[in-house]
């Protein structure tokens, strides 16, 4: 979740490079080439079945495709900070996935925590350091107002992809290894995003992009597509949905702290106080219950 706050935040950087479909499928072409000795399916494991083929496509739908053009088109158009604030909600949504999906217990603080992230979100979405910080990077006053809602709305959707991704993943970890879930998902992604990403390569000048463009873009790649998605499933195996929430927490951190120490961003009052909320919201969320004595 660290890796995926991280990569949040510098992928703001990438999108004012690269159209955002043709990001995303050089995203999942350079994770595929990674993997590919991953797709081949382990000896022990059973053939898919109709049920889990249809659970790799949807992971790969919702958490893969649509998670990375809401990301990517939402924090083109707010900033690293309030995608992180937004972001700190997603281990509400997971909870409350997993009682809905999973028949996991999830009590009235998860509730509370999801008001919280209400609260949260709707603070940071009427900051004006938001428009502020839209303005200073070369946008108009009035485009800036009207944009910064819609980056926030379309960070928020990319919140519900990504709890939606982890209850769909610890279904998934009970039939297949974690190796050849992450490889199947990102091969989904990529014929998911070919047909954009192709028309949108056929207009882009790569011969413009930097050598530490490049660079970054491999991070991403490898980041978004490899790393973080083989260390969550291998994690999931044996850590219940709604308590894996709790570890998302790092993903709004890590977007934030990439965003003031590295894109030089601001975190003014109004957004801390939004962060604070949502983080109470994970608190409520995922403390665990106290046992009652008999």
């Amino acid at each position: 979740m660290a890796l995926v706050g991280s990569y949040v935040g510098l992928s703001k950087q990438l999108v004012l490079i690269f159209p955002v479909f043709l990001l995303a499928w050089l995203r999942f072409g350079i994770g595929g080439l990674a993997m590919l000795s991953w797709l081949r399916k382990p000896a022990s494991e059973a053939p898919l079945d109709a049920p889990t083929k249809r659970l790799l496509f949807l992971e790969s739908f919702l958490g893969n495709f649509l998670f990375s053009i809401c990301m990517l088109f939402g924090v083109s158009m707010t900033s690293a900070v309030a995608a992180g604030v937004i972001m700190a909600s997603i281990p509400a949504c997971v909870a409350v996935m997993s009682w809905l999906f999973l028949r996991e217990r999830v009590g009235s603080r998860v509730w509370a925590a999801v008001a919280c992230a209400v609260l949260g979100i709707s603070l940071v979405s009427l900051s004006k350091s938001e428009h502020l910080a839209q303005e200073v990077q070369g946008l108009s006053d009035d485009l800036a107002y009207k944009n910064a809602w819609l980056g926030n709305l379309l960070v928020f959707c990319a919140v519900l992809c990504e709890a939606a991704y982890a209850v769909i993943g610890k279904k998934l970890t009970g039939v297949m290894t974690p190796k050849r879930i992450s490889s199947l998902i990102n091969l989904w992604g990529f014929l998911l995003v070919m047909p954009l990403g192709i028309w949108q390569a056929l207009r882009f000048d790569f011969s413009g992009v930097s050598v530490s463009m490049w660079l970054l873009l491999l991070f991403y790649s490898l980041a978004a597509s490899v790393w973080t998605v083989w260390l969550w499933m291998t994690g999931l195996k044996t850590v219940p949905a709604a308590k894996a929430g709790v570890f998302t927490v790092m993903l709004p951190i890590a977007a934030a702290a990439v965003g003031v120490l590295l894109l030089g961003e601001r975190m003014n009052g109004l957004q801390m106080i939004a962060f604070a909320i949502a983080l109470v919201g994970v608190v409520l969320a995922t403390l665990p219950e106290k046992s009652s004595s008999v």
